[in-house]
């Protein structure tokens, strides 16, 4: 089926429901979302929203501390724009009527996480803010926005002026292609290439795939954030364990009581996630048992009812005081390269969330910050739009005539292990290449048409290209940095301070800068 629209929002998420609620009184806006609406990680979301507003606090602090959690990785201006903009905005909501939990006395409460110097973290639901604020933004969605469920994009459109003009997507029974003005990608991360994650199961990547395949400029794939507290039984990742249970007053600790964290970072069990995931790793890989302890906090279902439930869903008898925990993919911090407007290398083609990079999360994402960067950017993005969009007809599509190949690919559950094993929370060279090796390479991935696929196949086939840039782009980075832990370069270094690691048109380098051209060659050592 053909659909002609001014704009279609692939995702489902913050970032895209923002956009649309936006647009929608002033362009036509179909979103396309490969699950139900509600199935994505920000409806997930537990934390909160980081923003100030408390008189104690201001803006500086928090690009400080945001700036500090992402070891100085950053765009910085989009630091700024994303925390001064995102005091609005989250002002904006609430004068809205997006309801957010509040204290006694009226006051907005606010809770304390990982890396921030001050209590900034707001609420809504207790620890299910998410949610709250995806059902707010539907509620907010004005009726003429058509929203298509269970639908997965697989090819982005593109002109002979190497626009993008539209996308194709595929339900059990149909192929559509949607011919718009602009496409914003809005897919989120790809946390399920892991074998334990926070995410969506379904997680894998697509915005990322569909933009690498297009030609588009992406970035900072190595910088892979693990969650230093999933819900851990029989072998298995069963669910988040939000880190405002830490800000609450719980601490990590073995089977004996030892707290782990103790003379670890001056933070203790609020520092920042890469260092407290890899602490809670490394006494993990020593054969120990690590656990959550919630004792000394009072009235904790009250307090986490959806923690509460998770738990007892899965027998854990929560008078005992501690959680069973361990490490799972939760955040990555790379993606496609986009400005504070969403903005891409390819013209009319969005970018916003965590799909995007813009560098705001530097090399590890500040707690709290991933739904503050969908409400800003998202609004930034849409009023953007509004102001200096411009519609359009379509121009010549530059057609796929590539054919169906086979190149055989892994199990989705085997490349979750040799992801986990080789790109999780500690790399190496040896272990890179073997996973690299046992990948098909970029030129293979990129000759295939996707048309005459299932929709499985085609996520398997994304999953295997946002694997290889991501166990390329660790494999490029020489030291450590933030989430991207190397076992053989085990110190940042000053060589590779303010350089990207870059992927655009099916190519890899290093550059200075996240938006400068300047590029590096001698670092070079993929092989496409």
């Amino acid at each position: 089926m053909k659909i002609e629209t001014d704009v279609v929002i692939i995702g489902s998420g913050v970032a895209a429901l923002q956009a649309a609620r936006i647009l929608a009184p002033s362009f036509a806006v179909h979103i396309v979302t490969k699950a139900d609406i509600t199935h994505g990680s920000s409806y997930k979301a537990q934390g909160g929203i980081a923003a100030v507003t408390s008189e104690h606090d201001n803006t500086s602090l928090h690009i400080q501390d945001t700036l500090d959690a992402g070891e100085h990785h950053h765009a910085v201006d989009n630091v700024n724009s994303l925390v001064e903009q995102g005091k609005e905005a989250i002002a904006h909501l609430i004068q809205d009527h997006f309801q957010v939990d509040r204290n006694e006395n009226g006051e907005i409460s606010l809770g304390l996480e990982g890396a921030h110097r001050y209590p900034r973290i707001i609420h809504s639901g207790g620890d299910a803010t998410g949610k709250a604020l995806i059902d707010y933004l539907i509620e907010q969605l004005p009726k003429k926005v058509v929203i298509h469920q269970h639908e997965l994009a697989y090819e982005l459109l593109l002109n002979s002026l190497g626009e993008c003009i539209g996308v194709k997507t595929m339900t059990d029974t149909d192929i559509n292609t949607y011919f718009a003005s602009y496409v914003i990608l809005a897919t989120g991360g790809a946390g399920a290439l892991y074998a334990s994650t926070s995410n969506c199961p379904d997680s894998y990547g697509d915005g990322i795939a569909l933009a690498f395949l297009a030609g588009a400029k992406l970035a900072d794939m190595e910088f892979v954030q693990f969650h230093p507290s999933l819900l851990y039984i029989n072998g298995k990742a069963r669910g988040l364990v939000s880190e405002a249970v830490r800000g609450a007053g719980g601490y990590f600790t073995d089977a004996n009581g030892r707290k782990l964290m103790e003379g670890i970072h001056p933070l203790g069990d609020l520092a920042p996630r890469h260092i407290t995931a890899y602490e809670m790793y490394k006494e993990r890989a020593k054969g120990n048992e690590v656990y959550l302890d919630i004792s000394n906090i009072s009235e904790f279902n009250k307090k986490f009812p959806t923690i509460t439930t998770l738990c007892e869903k899965h027998g854990i008898n929560l008078s005992e005081g501690r959680i069973p925990i361990a490490p799972g993919s939760h955040f990555l911090m790379g993606g496609i390269v986009a400005d504070a407007y969403g903005r891409t290398s390819i013209p009319r083609l969005l970018a916003v969330g965590e799909v995007a990079c813009t560098g705001v999360h530097g090399a590890n994402r500040l707690a709290s910050n991933s739904l503050l960067e969908g409400i800003t950017f998202g609004k930034l993005m849409a009023e953007n739009l509004l102001k200096n969009g411009t519609k359009q007809k379509n121009d010549q599509i530059v057609y796929n005539h590539k054919k169906p190949k086979n190149y055989g690919l892994l199990s989705p559950s085997t490349l979750q292990k040799e992801m986990l094993a080789h790109a999780g929370i500690l790399r190496d060279d040896e272990g890179l290449n073997t996973l690299i090796k046992a990948l098909p390479t970029f030129e293979q991935l990129q000759s295939i048409n996707f048309s005459q696929l299932t929709r499985a196949e085609i996520e398997l086939y994304f999953m295997h290209i946002t694997a290889l840039l991501i166990a390329n782009a660790a494999l490029t980075r020489q030291e450590s940095r933030g989430a991207h832990i190397r076992k053989d370069y085990p110190e940042k270094s000053n060589e590779w301070q303010n350089k990207w690691v870059v992927f655009e048109n099916g190519k890899m380098n290093v550059r200075e800068g996240l938006y400068e051209q300047n590029q590096i060659t001698n670092y070079v050592t993929a092989v496409f």
